[in-house]
């Protein structure tokens, strides 16, 4: 029998500083679902792969049975919560994320086989150009861009849409790998970042045969109906779920949090920029940045009170980032408004793009 508890609220940190908040004990360690340990790693702002094991500690503490996560990323959480048996909704506002949690989170039997495959790399030129005109000298060899042209274009013929999203998940990984520094921020001659691996030697065909693999190898059933959408978080379908996996974007205290300007170039191409104009007096030919009120000091706070009055009879479990803004006091302030108890749980983790930070809020009935 499931046991009833009050929905609460919890809040998981990862900081570079420990907090002089006295952190709570974090429940004993467990390893792994050893499903989880499958998930293919994406050189993703914020991505919380590395840190699975301690998130896991907390979720496993939790009495949930169905779960949210509205900013999957990456897709790894999600992931977790899939091989912990639950049934799990992802959701992302950019489209390629979204693309990532259909393959992995929705996706529980679809793979791409051989027929499948061969399709895809089928070596007849490609109709369009647009990637070849729009992005040459900027990223990627010419051979390189006229593949993913192709391939593009290939995707699209496949009928069911969790093997598109395996295919597209598959390229999204191996322009990552092929780019040095995993981001869409430089352009032109990148021989200079060329250290001698292989990432950088392999052409994206040869990476995105290997990724394929990758990808099949981490689809799986859980015996549950999981879901990805593309939705922004306030305008999610309003359904009960026992748990709510929170990690938005925070302001900064410098540079800035904005994923389409890091990762423009798989945005588009999870669309072939079929309704996102490319900007071509931008040197990396970037797209509109999306508002999101969380990339503002003067919106966020509004925004993370909302957000936490949306889900207030779930059990909210919040990453919190701790160089951003708003910070620790603020937060714990705003969940107070919609939760009887706090709890803060902190872990010294330092990001390949800045700090992270956890923290939780549960109701007096949550045991931890």
């Amino acid at each position: 029998m499931k046991r009833s508890l009050t929905p609460a609220s919890f809040a998981l940190s990862e900081s570079k500083i420990v907090s002089l908040r006295l952190p709570q004990p974090a429940p004993q360690a467990k390893n792994l679902p050893l499903q989880s340990s499958i998930y293919p790693e994406l050189r993703y702002m914020g991505s919380k792969k590395r840190l699975l094991p301690w998130i896991y500690q907390i979720l496993d503490s939790l009495d949930f049975e169905t779960a949210l996560d509205p900013f999957s990323g990456t897709g790894c959480v999600p992931y977790l919560i899939k091989s912990m048996g639950r049934r799990i909704v992802a959701a992302d506002f950019l489209n390629f994320a979204s693309i990532i949690a259909r393959a992995t989170v929705e996706n529980s039997e679809r793979h791409l086989d051989g027929k499948a495959i061969r399709r895809l790399i089928d070596p007849a030129p490609s109709t369009h150009r647009f990637i070849e005109k729009t992005f040459s000298r900027i990223f990627y060899t010419k051979e390189d861009l006229r593949f993913l042209d192709r391939v593009s274009g290939n995707i699209r013929q496949l009928e069911n849409p969790h093997e598109q999203a395996l295919a597209f998940a598959a390229i999204f990984r191996s322009c990552l790998k092929r780019q040095p520094r995993g981001v869409f921020t430089i352009s032109g001659d990148l021989s200079r970042y060329d250290d001698g691996r292989r990432d950088l030697r392999l052409s994206l065909e040869e990476h995105f045969l290997e990724q394929i693999e990758v990808f099949n190898a981490a689809v799986f059933d859980n015996g549950r109906r999981n879901q990805a959408l593309r939705s922004d978080v306030f305008d999610l379908p309003k359904r009960k779920v026992d748990l709510v996996y929170l990690d938005p974007p925070y302001v900064p205290r410098s540079d800035d949090n904005c994923y389409i300007k890091r990762y423009h170039f798989l945005e588009g191409l999870s669309c072939y920029w079929q309704g996102t104009p490319v900007d071509r007096n931008t040197k990396v030919r970037k797209i509109a940045k999306r508002f999101t009120p969380f990339s503002y000091r003067r919106a966020a706070p509004e925004a993370f009170e909302r957000m936490f009055a949306r889900f207030a009879k779930s059990t909210i479990v919040l990453s919190y980032s701790s160089n951003g803004y708003p910070d620790l006091s603020q937060l714990v302030t705003l969940l107070r408004r919609h939760k009887k108890s706090v709890r803060v749980f902190e872990k010294a983790h330092r990001y390949h793009f800045g700090t992270r930070a956890l923290i939780v809020r549960p109701s007096p009935n949550t045991l931890l």
